[in-house]
């Protein structure tokens, strides 16, 4: 079993699945391979892929010292973020539903280590408290995305092109989300 692939620990985790997959990990990578997918071809992929793992497991590595020196949030600071979320959110989601032409649930506000937002196939959307230390567009392009899943329970092109119709900054937000997120979940101790 592969442990470690030029100084970064390997998980490797077998499944019924056809494909190869890569994943960058808060501890390092996870390889998502087929359960009779020999050791040599795994190999094979992540030499294959070396060029995309080192520049993104030193995005990584970078977003984890830039949040290491930032200071880690308290409760206090957790329970601030939710009650300004309790009152942006609801306004955001609102307005936006209007304008994309869809209804939702339950709104709730989360303290979540993986997800900015979700919505349920009935309808109700989770968002992170943490998305109140981004950026005003940044949060709008969440509650876009989430919200259009309304329409799209996917990611297929029909979904996003519904997602730049209403927000046509999304790409620029989701590229901020990129360089940015992980120092923000970095936070959370």
């Amino acid at each position: 079993m592969i442990r470690n692939y030029n100084g970064i620990p390997v998980k490797t985790v077998r499944s019924n699945r056809k494909t190869l997959a890569i994943q960058i990990s808060e501890d390092g990578l996870v390889i998502r391979a087929p359960m009779k997918m020999s050791e040599r071809d795994i190999m094979a992929f992540l030499n294959e892929k070396k060029g995309w793992i080192e520049k993104h497991w030193d995005k990584r590595v970078n977003q984890k010292k830039v949040s290491e020196s930032m200071p880690p949030l308290t409760n206090e600071d957790i329970h601030a973020l939710a009650n300004k979320a309790l009152e942006v959110i609801p306004k955001k989601v609102e307005r936006y539903a209007r304008l994309i032409g869809v209804s939702y649930g339950r709104i709730t506000i989360r303290n979540q280590r993986t997800r900015w937002g979700s919505c349920s196939d009935k309808g109700n959307l989770n968002f992170n408290c943490l998305l109140m230390l981004m950026p005003d567009e940044v949060i709008d392009s969440i509650v876009v995305h989430e919200l259009c899943h309304r329409k799209h329970m996917n990611h297929s092109k029909e979904f996003y092109a519904e997602i730049e119709k209403v927000f046509p900054k999304y790409k620029e937000c989701q590229k901020w989300l990129k360089e940015h997120g992980g120092e923000i979940m970095g936070r959370m101790k």
